[in-house]
């Protein structure tokens, strides 16, 4: 030790001095040797690297430690309290304090603790304090003893007594002095100041107490609506009460000219002649309509009363007629010319492929973001693939031991788990962990494994010295590198960390979390590689898995190759879903259509009812007999022949020939198949393609009915009046206009041939496949608007499947239909055509009019008549009213995402990866910000980008990624980025005489790290100007590449940690002599959310932009996650588009099919609120607005449609035609609402809604979180509001705003024809009740 004051009168010490310690210090006496401050330059060289780039730190560093060394007063702030003996036997210092003024700490730390150390994304106080939150822990660590830039023996800090200690000015990086004054990207307080961006989803609501004003004007309006309608309606109520004795009075004086004849007006031709349905009674049936006066002739009727018509429909239903009539008269040519269209179709499974790549699934192919990957993996290399691991403990020790991980037993169970690994050997080839890890440093360099051993190496007997060990590593990781020689922060190797300040609080850790870095490649052969090394890899950590239990842990991993394996397994595994779904509708087809077949029962037959075996049966309601009798029939001998098993089966096959002829199809177009196509197209394919078999086989059951041999004797003019159905206004109804062709054929007596029957019924329900199948196509097709390559084929697809389904079903399955009832009709068994069995002969009887199923009696007694009441029309528009109002409030809250989760069966291990990767891994993905177009061997460029010299522009890339950086709830940036070009001119920095360096003989030459120090010198150490931060007389042009091109390939390592090659090596593209592309490279805070996701993305997008704008470079973001997330950025924005031109569609096809734009709009106006319930059931189901469910909404519309266009056809069809603002328009309309809903709401139930309800339910037993989520829960949802809308809230709309109808051409000139006949030439509907009496 030495005490003595010596004057600096040497000129090279008091030069040596000055260099390393400034003037203050030279100037005076000092008590310090010139080999003592040559000690300190030394030292200093270590942190000249970290620190130099604010100059404000680094002269307070020097101050700070040449006031210790050589400061003539140390007695009045140092105090020696130990000494030991030197190798040389000499008296030395072993500890002291020293006394520094708070003051002093403070300024000196705040100086420090913002410069960045771009190389690791970190701080230099990591390095130099290790990474101390305040003044004292920042003194405290430069204090401790340690190698490096730790000190020679222990400095103790206690507080100085009496405010003694030392005591100056410390420079502020703030300071007005050029030398001392920083960049803004080392003192935030320089920085110009970013305009303000608030975070996302902040913008403020408009709220009403807890709710948006849009849910409170909703809620309101409502109520108002609701309350305001229902006591009007209970005030007429109560007027009409009050006038009761005036209606009497007027029944009574309307009774007295009952015999008067009444006034012409227009109404159905031929209205009761259409009303023999069911053979129930009403006297009064033809009280409904007002008669022609009698004597009129039939032309003064005729042109009285003629219906309207609507040429189209006439136009197709002859299309339809003549092409049942050819399908069923040439059924075996047909067959032949749609397997020819299918086989010929099928060829294009030749080129058969299926696209498995995620980015080309999710990612459009001009999507900007996609380019960006494409332009980044070309430039820097594709980001590298990762293979993670998650060690926890088990549940049981948890409970034993708490939740830490960290034990001696299972560090070194683990230790030998990575020693396995990295002698792990792929099969065939034999590839290892170091043939395919990422190597920073080049070939030769180590691999990036983030593990904890990396902190601790093999040496973990000692508990005491490991749990040290990590102590120190966690809060100094500058002094724990790893072999790739990168700091490796705590947070990236242990999760499930207590949020505590405790230095020990990472002994506690509840997982080790290790990464191995793997390489990737644009060449395939490269790749390959890697994805051989992991699947071995993959397999290990399976065995690993199973026998960690014995450690008491358990692990949770994926490699690089594990989610596309797992998606594909998962798509194997739903075969057997598919199976037994085209199982279930086989069985529920051929039982519902041999149901539909059944015949009526003969009077014997009835008759049994009264038998002594069976009296107690008349206790059962009427209802309850009648199914008995049905059942007792359908299993009689005739249900052999009745039953549809081979009809159901050729309707299953071609639901199948359509997906695969679409497959064929469009792999000949050249479109893949997704994994999404072939799990889901199936079941969309089969839940719409037998709603066509299901309406064709229940009209051809009425067709035979009426026409076929088998129907009832004709009954007479009498019968025919008595047994007019029920309507719910004149309890009889006669607008059906499906037996309108009673007339002819019960005046001629004789059956219709097979083929005009199957004619007559692709005639009828042809055109309702028509309007269904072309908005399906249409809507389906809308979905190829998508961008993203998976929804888009899906989109093609299904369009492709539903329209070629419904070709086949109007041609093959009507061939089928006919060669099916000439075997029924010969007597021959369903299953065994070529067996025909003797039915016994039974005398002809007057038969009763055919019975229709239970079900349709229900909807034409039961249901239709109670719907149409005013009450419940009311309550029914309330109701959906509300539902609707509580869809759009809830549509508010639908988030958008896609949990990569749900992709994956849910057994699948990586579920517990990414279940332990939210838990436990608190690091944000990295960003990189991508200049191109910038000229940085210019100064203008340079200044563009820099952040570290005092000419860098103030919203230079570097200034704004800092500025960002400041602001993390609204920039998502929570690191400093990574600059090269700082770097790059700080390692020139002649001060950092490791670093650059060139032969002293000459100076063109560079210094290899392995020259010795005599023969080289600093770069810049001659050059004038001198290094400066003003960036005056900084290499430009051809000098800047030339220095460039030597700083990328010099080594990263403790002599010059500013070294180029394993921090930014893959940071440059280099072209032709310049700078193509360089990138700076920052990490988000973590994201744990797909809206952090979104909202990340979204972000860095501004950010970029912004910057691009300021400086006038071309600046882009890309991080790995961003292809897949662009999508949300517009989704909204398309899901509005495509639905709107959906409906727009819907509106114009339905409008111009059924001839009327009211009815058109009404039945666009039930889809779009179907459409809206699915999205307000979306939220409340968990369900996210994505490609899949913007497809589903797509996919929505369609069906909607088949749930309304059959009825509204029906209702359409079944008028006469009267102006909306008739007298009798809305009796008329109500009348053809129950026409309608007894004509086909039996076929919309049981053949729409039933059939996609059990293909649809099924999905329900996958394994998929993805097909139960977005297919099952939206389609079930989809089916259960499509059919309330349509069976519903449609006929009460139409009856009370319904177009007005038309009447079938055929059914008029039947009419016409049964007119003439009549030997009165007196149609009986237009008779007056008298006449009907005198008839009698």
């Amino acid at each position: 030790m030495d005490h003595q004051k010596r004057s600096v009168d040497d000129d090279d010490f008091s030069q040596l001095l000055s260099s390393v310690c400034g003037p203050r210090i030279a100037s005076g006496p000092v008590c310090c040797t010139k080999e003592q401050v040559d000690t300190l330059q030394s030292n200093f060289q270590q942190a000249e690297s970290i620190i130099s780039s604010c100059p404000a730190c680094r002269n307070n560093f020097r101050d700070f430690y040449c006031t210790f060394t050589c400061a003539p007063n140390q007695a009045d702030f140092l105090h020696v309290t130990s000494t030991q003996r030197s190798s040389t036997n000499e008296t030395a210092v072993k500890s002291l304090d020293f006394y520094v003024s708070e003051q002093f700490g403070r300024s000196f730390y705040d100086s420090c603790k913002d410069v960045k150390f771009s190389a690791t994304n970190g701080y230099a106080m990591d390095f130099i304090g290790g990474g101390a939150k305040n003044y004292s822990a920042f003194l405290q660590y430069m204090g401790k003893e340690r190698p490096g830039l730790g000190s020679p023996f222990q400095i103790d800090f206690p507080p100085p007594p009496n405010d003694a200690g030392l005591d100056f000015q410390a420079r502020s990086c703030a300071d007005n002095d050029p030398g001392s004054r920083c960049a803004c990207i080392d003192c935030p307080s320089v920085c110009a100041v970013l305009p303000d961006r608030p975070p996302p989803n902040s913008d403020p609501v408009c709220h009403v107490g807890a709710v948006t004003c849009l849910t409170f004007v909703l809620v309101m309006a409502y109520a108002l609506g609701v309350l305001s309608f229902f006591t009007g309606y209970a005030l007429v109520a109560w007027k009409r009460k009050g006038r009761k004795y005036e209606r009497v009075a007027l029944s009574v004086d309307s009774a007295s000219i009952v015999n008067q004849p009444a006034p012409v007006q227009r109404g159905l031709i031929g209205a009761s002649s259409l009303a023999l349905r069911e053979g129930e009674v009403s006297s009064n049936a033809s009280q409904d309509f007002r008669r022609a006066e009698r004597g009129q002739s039939i032309m003064e009727t005729v042109d009285s009363l003629q219906p309207r018509h609507y040429r189209l429909n006439t136009t197709i239903r002859r299309t339809f007629y003549h092409l049942g009539y050819f399908c069923a008269s040439y059924p075996w040519v047909t067959l032949a010319l749609a397997s020819l269209f299918v086989g010929l179709l099928n060829i294009g499974w030749s080129s058969f492929s299926v696209e498995t790549d995620p980015v080309r699934l999710w990612v459009s192919p001009s999507s900007e973001t996609k380019l960006h990957k494409e332009y980044f993996d070309s430039k820097f290399g594709p980001f590298y693939r990762t293979e993670q691991v998650f060690v926890t403990a088990a549940p049981e020790r948890v409970i034993e031991g708490g939740k830490g991980v960290l034990s001696t037993s299972r560090l070194q169970w683990w230790l030998g788990v990575e020693e396995d690994i990295r002698q792990l050997k792929s099969r065939p080839n034999g590839y290892t962990l170091r043939d395919v890890c990422f190597k920073p440093s080049g070939p030769r360099g180590a691999c990036v494994v983030q593990s904890i051993s990396a902190w601790l190496g093999n040496d973990i007997a000692d508990e005491s010295e490991w749990q040290e060990r990590i102590v120190e590593c966690a809060s100094n990781p500058s002094e724990c590198l790893p072999e790739y020689g990168q700091p490796l922060s705590p947070q990236f190797i242990l999760g499930g960390v207590r949020n505590t300040t405790s230095d020990s609080r990472w002994l506690s850790a509840e997982a080790m979390i290790i990464t191995y870095v793997v390489s990737d490649s644009l060449d395939a052969e490269e790749r390959g590689k890697a994805e051989e090394w992991e699947r071995e890899l993959r397999i290990y950590l399976a065995t690993v898995k199973d026998s960690a239990a014995e450690m008491g842990t358990q692990i949770a991993y994926s490699t690089g190759v594990s989610l596309e394996e797992e998606i594909n397994q998962s798509t194997n595994t739903d075969f057997k879903i598919v199976a037994i779904s085209y199982l279930a509708m086989f069985l529920y087809i051929s039982f519902t259509l041999g149901r539909a077949a059944v015949v009526s029962p003969s009077p014997s037959d009835v008759e049994r009812v009264g038998t002594p075996h069976s009296r107690l049966s008349l206790l059962l309601p009427l209802w309850v007999r009648e199914a008995l009798i049905s059942l007792r029939w359908k299993f009689s001998r005739r249900a052999f022949i009745n039953s549809k098993v081979l009809l159901g089966l050729f309707g299953i096959v071609l639901v199948i020939a359509s997906v695969t002829t679409s497959v064929g199809l469009f792999s000949i177009l050249g479109v893949k198949v997704t994994l999404i196509i072939a799990e889901v197209i199936p079941f969309l394919v089969l839940a719409v393609g037998v709603d066509n078999v299901f309406i064709l086989v229940h009209e051809l059951d009425r067709q035979n009915a009426v026409h076929g041999p088998n129907a009832p004797f004709p009954a007479t003019d009498d019968d025919a009046i008595l047994q007019q159905p029920m309507s719910p206004d004149s309890h009889r109804s006669p607008f059906d206009s499906s037996l309108q062709s009673n007339g002819t054929d019960a005046l001629t007596k004789s059956p219709l041939p097979a083929e005009e029957r199957i004619a007559r019924t692709l005639a009828k329900m042809g055109p309702s496949i028509l309007l269904s199948s072309i908005t399906e196509t249409i809507a389906f097709a809308l979905g190829a608007l998508v961008p993203m390559p998976a929804v888009r084929n899906f989109a093609l697809y299904a369009a492709g499947s539903v329209l070629i389904g419904a070709i086949l079903q109007v041609t093959a399955f009507v061939s089928a239909l006919t060669l099916d009832l000439r075997r029924e009709e010969d007597n021959r068994l369903d299953c065994f055509p070529c067996v025909r069995i003797h039915v016994p002969i039974a005398l002809p009887y007057r038969s009763p009019p055919p019975q229709p199923t239970l079900l349709a009696r229900f909807m034409r007694r039961r249901y239709a008549p109670f719907l149409l009441q005013d009450i419940v029309k009311a309550i029914v528009l309330a109701a959906f009213s509300g539902v609707f109002v509580a869809s759009v409030i809830s549509i508010q809250h639908i988030q958008l995402g896609l949990d990569q989760r749900l992709a994956l069966p849910s057994t699948s291990y990586l579920v517990d990866y990414f279940n332990a990767l939210d838990a436990y891994f608190n690091v944000g993905p990295p960003v990189y910000f991508v200049t191109t177009n910038t000229d940085v061997t210019s100064r203008a460029g340079q200044q563009h980008i820099c952040g570290r010299f005092t000419s860098c522009d103030d919203y230079s890339v570097v200034n704004t990624l800092e500025g960002e950086r400041n602001r993390p709830a609204s920039s998502f940036i929570a690191e400093p980025p990574a600059a090269w070009f700082d770097d790059f001119f700080l390692w020139l920095d002649p001060s950092i005489e490791s670093c650059c360096r060139v032969r002293k003989a000459n100076s063109e030459i560079f210094c290899n790290p392995r020259d010795p120090e005599r023969l080289c010198r600093p770069c810049f150490e001659w050059r004038v100007p001198a290094w400066n931060i003003t960036l005056a007389g900084m290499p430009e042009g051809e000098e800047f590449m030339r220095y460039l091109q030597r700083w990328l390939i010099s080594p990263t390592d403790d002599e010059c940690p500013l070294g180029g090659r394993a921090s930014y090596s893959s940071a440059l593209a280099l072209s032709a002599g310049t700078v193509e592309a360089s990138h700076f490279r920052t990490f988000h805070t973590p994201l744990k959310s797909q809206s952090d996701y979104i909202n990340a993305f979204a972000v860095a997008n501004q950010i970029a932009a912004d910057i691009s704008e300021r400086t006038q470079t071309t600046v882009f973001p890309y991080s790995p996650f961003y292809v897949f997330f662009e999508q949300y950025v517009h989704i909204v924005g398309i899901t509005q588009e495509i639905l709107g031109l959906g409906l727009a569609a819907v509106l114009i096809v339905t409008a111009t099919l059924l001839g009327s734009w009211r009815t058109g709009t009404i039945v666009t106006g039930v889809v779009a609120l179907t459409v809206v319930n699915v999205m307000g059931v979306m939220s409340v189901w968990g369900i996210s607005l994505n490609a899949i469910s913007l497809v589903n909404l797509v996919i929505s519309l369609g069906i909607a449609v088949e749930f309304c266009s059959h009825i509204a056809r029906s209702f359409m069809s079944a008028g006469a035609g009267l102006p909306v603002d008739h007298p009798s328009a809305y009796k008329e309309r109500n009348e053809r609402v129950w026409t309608a809903l007894g004509d086909v709401g039996p076929s919309v139930l049981s053949g729409i809604t039933f059939t996609k309800l059990i293909g649809m339910s099924v999905l329900a037993l996958t394994r998929s979180k993805l097909l139960e989520i977005y297919y099952f829960r939206m389609w079930l949802t989809l089916i259960i509001s499509g059919a309330l809308h349509g069976l519903v809230l449609l006929p009460v709309v139409l009856s009370l705003a319904g177009g007005p109808g038309f009447t079938e051409v055929d059914m008029d000139e039947e009419w016409m024809s049964s007119v003439i006949r009549r030997e009165d030439q007196e149609y009986a509907p237009f008779r007056t009740d008298s006449d009907i009496d005198d008839s009698d």
